[in-house]
């Protein structure tokens, strides 16, 4: 019945039980984070572990609301050999906001609670932003290359943050997520990149050689996630109103080499190269991986 309901009043109803549920679990987020500014360890693990309990129940909330509302085709692979063996690195390409969601379905409770890596602007939007910083999402300033050309002395500001977010991290249960290219997908950015591969965008490696070089010995194991919308690219509409009906997810477990931890991304050349091949031949695969579920 509820599936049965207008386009739009099935966005609008979606639309506030997110709210909702975001607003339901935000007030006990940013009370167990005020525990988190006292300088007392204890304290801070147990609010820290705390509030990733309610971030996880804030997913299933998303999860209940995409179930009751949504009637989804999901093609997933690989999702049941994951486990939950302690903290690990997520990547994934990106198509569209509703990714975040897609990922959160499946990987709520299976792995530690997913942090994002996202865009510094982010943290101004309204309790979201509050909620991610309480969080410790690690937060990155990312310069335009236009901006580096006129301002050469912030080269490596970036990978400077994403030092410092990461360390934040360490010693707790964690999967570290980033969208390696950076953005959403779209023709004009893949024809403006000149991108080497048909389905995605040049990946960015700074950021994860940065997680690794200082998480590296706490990560179990590199989660590739790869996400395809048979219909075509959703917007976030789509989901809210129900239009969303085919999603094929595929997963796969990979080593993280072992040669790699304790390198210096920005300082180390050779390293550098090493690690860019490495997260080429992930993307080459991936690409590939697209492409046949493109013509399934």
């Amino acid at each position: 019945m509820l599936r049965s309901l207008p386009a739009p009043l099935r966005g609008l109803v979606c639309a506030l039980l997110l709210v909702l549920n975001t607003l339901v679990w935000c007030w006990p987020l940013f009370a167990l984070a005020l525990l988190k500014l006292l300088p007392f360890q204890a304290s801070q693990a147990f609010s820290r572990r705390l509030m990733g309990r309610i971030a996880e129940c804030w997913a299933d909330g998303n999860k209940a609301w995409m179930d009751l509302f949504g009637d989804i085709h999901w093609q997933v692979e690989g999702l049941d050999t994951l486990r939950s063996r302690g903290s690990c690195l997520v990547i994934s390409n990106h198509q569209s906001w509703v990714d975040i969601f897609v990922l959160q379905y499946h990987l709520n409770r299976r792995l530690p609670l997913l942090r994002f890596f996202l865009k510094q602007e982010l943290i101004w939007i309204p309790v979201f932003g509050l909620c991610c910083w309480a969080l410790d999402f690690p937060f990155m300033k990312r310069h335009s290359r236009a901006y580096l050309a006129r301002h050469p002395e912030q080269r490596g500001n970036d990978l400077a943050t994403a030092r410092r977010a990461c360390a934040r991290l360490r010693g707790i249960p964690v999967a570290l997520f980033n969208f390696l290219e950076g953005t959403r997908f779209t023709e004009a950015k893949h024809a403006d990149q000149q991108s080497p591969y048909r389905h995605l965008l040049k990946p960015r490696a700074g950021g994860i050689a940065l997680a690794i070089g200082a998480m590296g010995e706490q990560f179990a194991t590199l989660v590739d996630a790869t996400i395809h919308y048979p219909d075509g690219r959703p917007r976030f509409r789509d989901l809210l109103c129900g239009n969303l009906r085919q999603v094929a997810v595929s997963f796969a477990e990979r080593p993280i080499p072992g040669e790699f931890l304790g390198r210096s991304y920005d300082q180390d050349e050779a390293f550098r190269l090493q690690f860019q091949q490495w997260v080429n031949h992930l993307w080459a695969e991936k690409d590939a991986r697209l492409e046949r579920m493109s013509r399934a």
